[in-house]
């Protein structure tokens, strides 16, 4: 080492390496698990698997370490910048990839594998490096307290910071200039050990230029893999902490997307939102107190606010982003009628869940609209436990209604809802109907105590609805029906989960 700068100073040089190397590590583990949430469904399922991935990985990795016998310290800073590379990119690269790949998952694993291998790598050189310079017990202490520091840092500043204001393709850009600025500066400072700095160098500048030009054009790199995606132009598009949020708009229509999955269209969300709040709304005499739970697009509160009865509207949706997207934007709040800013409607951004346990009001009808039960994260707000809470918020005549998915495509799942709602006591009422832009979907009306009077005339400003189309939407034909005993979705076995992935994986396959 060099001899001007001591023993000391080298130490704490590479034991910050340590703690950046771990921050950034995580944080390329962090980017993957999210983004692929975001593209293909069920967090807890893809977040187990990629850090079941990001560890195996680093263990080959450390196993592959005892092959490098000398210039260790070389070594290390081209790993350095390796890993700057291929994490810095990784964001880019999957984006980019998902709309045109057969088969995306081999190449999301294979970018944190290869992330892996190479942090894998870095941790045992570092060791081997330091080896001669510190005690044994001093050396593994400090080495692997920097580690998890570093891996606390970025498992705090990932969902707080940067996702919330950078987006997942700038914080991975950001990150891979933190490590490739990393590698130079130890280059520039073991310079005297090193057989070709000036090569080492120049490349590290190379992938620093490249990083810095993807990040001022991220936004542009975004909307370019928002279009190979999407048939139609998007118009908006933003990450929050908790979903993907892509509007795409066309002659005919505009379309909201959440997490790559429809949403509504413009064109015929009259049906879905028509179908979904009326059975319910007439089913009470004069509903004045009404809680929705999920649809902050606001298009179950434009519903709902035609009734005059209707004297408050709770909304409780997770994503402060979404219900301020369809309050603020003209465009969106024009279809939803500005229901939102209504005086009678109020917002509140928090878990459902959560809400719910803590609530202690009642009310006369509760639309559910949360997205499909794709991943145990929403899972949850179909489960018993979740059914029993709700029955707390209902008045003793009130009626609940939940939007569950397809009976068509995932008759299985579609009569688990039902089966859950039994199981917590209620007594329930399932339909259907037909919406052009999802094909069958259906509803499961929920009360406490008796039986569903179908009315005489739905008597409010309607597209669809009506006596006749209700009565057809009682009834179900063979093909959307359950043939089997099915189990009741719970907290600790979320059945409802495993049906949605096999029903639906095996359409989606065809």
């Amino acid at each position: 080492m060099k001899g001007t700068t001591g023993k000391h100073s080298a130490q704490w040089v590479l034991l910050v390496a340590v703690f950046i190397i771990a921050t950034c590590g995580l944080i390329y583990e962090l980017v993957a698990g999210t983004l692929a949430s975001y593209l293909l469904g069920d967090s807890v399922t893809q977040f187990s698997i990629i850090i079941g991935v990001y560890l195996f990985s680093m263990g080959i990795g450390s196993y592959l370490s005892r092959f490098f016998n000398d210039h260790l310290i070389e070594w290390f800073i081209r790993i350095e910048l390796l890993v700057g590379l291929v994490g810095g990119f990784s964001a880019i690269i999957l984006f980019l990839v998902f709309p045109l790949a057969f088969s995306f998952q081999p190449i999301l694993y294979a970018l944190v594998a290869m992330t892996g291998i190479l942090v894998g790598i870095e941790i045992p050189l570092l060791l081997r490096i330091l080896k001669d310079k510190v005690e044994f017990k001093e050396l593994v202490s400090r080495v692997f307290t920097y580690d998890y520091i570093g891996a606390l840092l970025a498992s705090l500043i990932f969902p707080l910071v940067f996702v919330p204001y950078l987006g997942l393709i700038r914080t991975s850009l950001f990150f891979g200039l933190l490590n490739v600025g990393v590698g130079l500066y130890l280059c520039r400072y073991f310079a005297v050990e090193i057989r070709r700095a000036g090569a080492i160098r120049f490349g590290g500048i190379l992938i620093l230029i490249a990083e810095t030009v993807a990040f001022i054009f991220s936004e542009q790199i975004m909307s370019f893999s928002e279009t190979l995606a999407y048939n139609d132009q998007v118009v908006y598009s933003t990450s929050t902490p908790y979903q993907r949020i892509v509007i795409t708009k066309n002659r005919h229509d505009l379309r909201l997307y959440l997490n790559n999955n429809l949403q509504f269209s413009s064109a015929d969300e009259y049906r879905y939102h028509e179908a979904l709040v009326h059975p319910a709304m007439t089913a009470v005499r004069e509903p004045r107190n009404v809680l929705i739970l999920g649809g902050g697009d606001g298009l179950a509160a434009r519903e709902i606010l035609k009734y005059k009865s209707v004297k408050t509207v709770q909304l409780v949706d997770l994503d402060p982003v979404m219900t301020r997207l369809f309050t603020g934007q003209h465009i969106l709040s024009e279809i939803n009628r500005h229901s939102l800013r209504d005086p009678r409607v109020t917002v509140i951004n928090a878990d459902a869940f959560m809400w719910l346990k803590e609530n202690e009001k009642q009310f006369d009808c509760v639309v559910i609209d949360f997205p499909d039960p794709s991943g145990f994260s929403v899972g949850k707000l179909y489960t018993t436990a979740f059914y029993r809470l709700l029955k707390t918020a209902m008045k003793p005549g009130a009626v609940a209604v939940i939007q569950s998915t397809s009976p068509y495509v995932a008759p299985k799942s579609f009569w688990c809802v039902s089966e859950t709602l039994k199981a917590s006591g209620f007594q329930t009422v399932a339909y259907h109907n037909y919406v052009p832009s999802f094909g069958e979907w259906g509803y499961v009306m929920a009360m406490k105590s008796g039986a569903y009077q179908l009315p005489d005339t739905f008597s409010i400003e309607k597209k669809y609805i009506s006596r006749a189309v209700m009565e057809q939407m009682l009834q179900f034909p063979d093909d959307m029906l359950a043939h089997e005993p099915l189990e009741v979705n719970k907290l600790n076995n979320q059945a409802l989960v495993n049906y949605f992935e096999k029903e639906w994986g095996k359409y989606l396959e065809q």
